[in-house]
């Protein structure tokens, strides 16, 4: 039964014996829906037509079935995550690593393949991280992002510091902070500048501001044990700054979730021009972007991948001071240099992907965020974690290192402190990282040959 309102128009052509109906209503907008009859004499049978008909919609009722049962299918979910992306390509490499190291116990093969082999996992990473992100909001997507970001120099850093490679963990890391700061942000200005080369791409300076200012914190965090330590002013030498090191990690440890806190619920108006982005791009592209796959299977891919991960760095770790020596390059060049570079693959990427659509917060995010996180947990957590495993894990990374660090930090905190981006500071970024990366493949990490 309709409304009042509701009517229904039937015409009939005869030529085409079309029949056309139009139902029209306030409830509903008006669709119109047209049959198409074949019709013969009362005693023909039924004609080939309709038969060829009833066996298309059949068909078609056949095919939606399997197409729905294959969406639902794991083997869908396998080939969207393993194999579709061009990446994948590299995956190979992580089998060979380990048959390597067992067959031939050739260091230089194995470092290879496993560093290889690692890129793919680590874009894979932050791929499924992208698709947990659709169910949990941005909020909580932002933080995973930079949490599962990180888990690759995360997971190298605990394999290496179970092995006692103290120094491994703390210039990785440090090469972690560089590579993000200066590589991946510079690219990000530089490949963004010449896309929109027309206009000035902006961010949010307020975000940058306090960014900046947590990773100045880190670095005081980091040079004061090594001032101590080199100044030979401590009160009982190597023990007061063992404990400085632990006691400024968990000063660090609160500082970072008090700026989680800070970011996620009491400064929502500072955060405002980030988000009013992020809904306006969503709303303009939930018809283009929606989850290729299901929570729970985001997070199982998620452990699986992070297992593989852990796995190839225990290879990737044991292998890193025989490649060093047979490559006669030094220690302190593969760790800052060329671990960061495979851990922040898939980082680089995405960043200079928002660069090119003009959402520079979103890589500013990636960049710098990710940077903070590791100076002002990841690098504390190691400390706590050495700690309890009985390493002597601290925040004295050395006189070269720590100034490194704290030159890198106030390029970048001079370089967003107007609050707009261009292709000559990306550039700039980019020269300076090239500069670090020289040093460091001329430098001679004493402190790991005394070891």
């Amino acid at each position: 039964m309709g409304t009042v309102d509701e009517k229904v128009e039937v015409a009939i052509e005869s030529g085409d014996e079309e029949i056309e109906i139009l139902f029209s209503g306030t409830s509903s907008p008006t669709r119109r829906k047209a049959v198409n009859f074949d019709l013969e004499s009362e005693t023909s049978p039924l004609s080939s037509s309709n038969h060829s008909h009833m066996n298309t919609s059949s068909d078609h009722l056949t095919n939606s079935w399997i197409v729905k049962r294959m969406e639902m299918s794991p083997f869908r979910t396998f080939y969207i995550v393993l194999i579709r992306a061009k990446i994948n390509i590299l995956l190979p490499f992580g089998p060979l690593a380990i048959l390597l190291h067992y067959l031939t116990g050739k260091h230089v093969w194995v470092f290879f393949f496993s560093l290889v082999g690692i890129i793919p996992l680590a874009e894979r990473l932050g791929y499924a991280t992208e698709q947990l992100a659709f169910y949990t909001g941005p909020t909580a997507g932002g933080l995973l992002n930079a949490t599962f970001g990180n888990a690759t120099e995360m997971i190298i850093s605990i394999y290496a510091l179970k092995s006692g490679m103290v120094r491994v963990v703390q210039q990785s890391l440090l090469g972690s902070i560089l590579s993000n700061m200066l590589l991946v942000l510079g690219f990000s200005f530089f490949t963004g500048g010449i896309v929109h080369c027309k206009k000035v791409q902006v961010f949010n300076k307020a975000a940058a501001v306090v960014n900046s200012g947590l990773l100045l914190m880190a670095v005081m965090g980091i040079m004061f044990p090594a001032v101590l330590h080199f100044t030979r002013t401590e009160v009982h030498f190597g023990k007061s700054e063992m404990a400085l090191s632990r006691f400024s990690s968990c000063i660090m440890l609160v500082a970072y979730g008090s700026y989680l806190f800070f970011q996620l619920k009491s400064q929502d108006n500072l955060y405002n021009p980030i988000e009013e982005v992020v809904n306006n791009d969503q709303e303009g592209a939930d018809e283009e972007e929606a989850p290729e796959i299901t929570q729970w299977e985001a997070i199982g891919w998620l452990a699986v991948l992070t297992l593989w991960i852990s796995v190839l760095s225990g290879y990737l770790v044991d292998a890193i001071q025989g490649a060093s020596e047979s490559l006669n390059m030094p220690m302190a060049f593969i760790s800052v240099i060329l671990l960061p570079i495979v851990g922040n693959a898939a980082e680089h990427a995405s960043a200079i992907m928002f660069a090119m659509k003009d959402k520079l917060d979103i890589s500013l995010g990636v960049a710098i965020g990710s940077s903070t996180q590791i100076s002002m947990f990841v690098i504390p957590f190691c400390v706590v974690l050495g700690w309890i495993m009985g390493q002597p894990m601290d925040l004295n990374f050395q006189l070269f290192e720590t100034a490194t660090l704290f030159i890198t930090v106030l390029v970048v905190a001079f370089m967003l402190q107007e609050g707009t981006s261009n292709y000559f500071k990306g550039l700039m970024l980019i020269l300076c990282y090239l500069i670090v990366a020289a040093s460091f493949f001329v430098h001679v990490d004493r402190s790991s040959d005394d070891d």
